[in-house]
C-alpha cells in the first residue's frame, strides 16, 4: 500500500503514514502548543529512567524522539509462578517550525511526562484585512 501511495504522488503526514504501515501501536503520541516564543512538545511516557530508555535528536529541521519501555512482574507462590512482560519501542518525528533553534533545545521529565521545548524566532505582527466579497 506504501508503494501506491507514493505512485500516486501523494505526500502523507506520519500518522497516515504509519496507518497504512501497520505502525501505529509504535507511534508516540504528543501534544504540542506554542507558549511565547517557545514550541512546547509534550509525551505520556510513565515508568521510564530518561537516562537510558529514551533518546531525542535533531535531523535537519526535524525533532525525532525514541522511547524504550520495558516491564517485567513475577509472582511466586504455593500454587505456582506467574511472569508477565511488557515492551516495545515508541518514535515520533516531528517537523520543526522555520527558523526554530535547534542549538538550544531543552527536555525535562517529570511524573511521567516527558517535555521538550524548543525556541522559535520572533514573528513579526501579521496585518489582517478584511477581504471584501463582490457578487457576480
Amino acid at each position: 500500500m506504501n508503494n501506491l501511495v507514493r505512485r500516486a504522488g501523494t505526500d502523507i503526514t506520519e500518522p497516515l503514514r504509519r496507518f497504512f504501515e501497520g505502525d501505529l501501536d509504535n507511534w508516540l503520541r504528543t501534544e504540542e502548543y506554542r507558549e511565547d516564543q517557545t514550541l512546547v512538545i509534550k509525551a505520556e511516557v510513565p515508568g521510564i529512567d530518561p537516562n537510558k530508555d529514551v533518546d531525542i535528536t535533531m535531523i535537519g529541521d526535524q525533532l525525532r524522539i525514541n522511547v524504550s519501555r520495558e516491564e517485567k512482574s513475577e509472582q511466586k507462590d504455593k500454587e505456582g509462578y506467574r511472569s508477565e512482560f511488557r515492551y516495545g519501542t515508541f518514535s515520533r518525528t516531528l517537523p520543526l517550525p522555520e527558523g526554530a533553534d535547534q542549538n538550544d533545545v531543552k527536555a525535562t521529565y517529570a511524573d511521567g511526562i516527558l517535555e521538550v521545548r524548543v525556541p522559535l524566532p520572533a514573528q513579526e505582527a501579521t496585518q489582517h484585512r478584511k477581504i471584501p466579497i463582490t457578487k457576480g
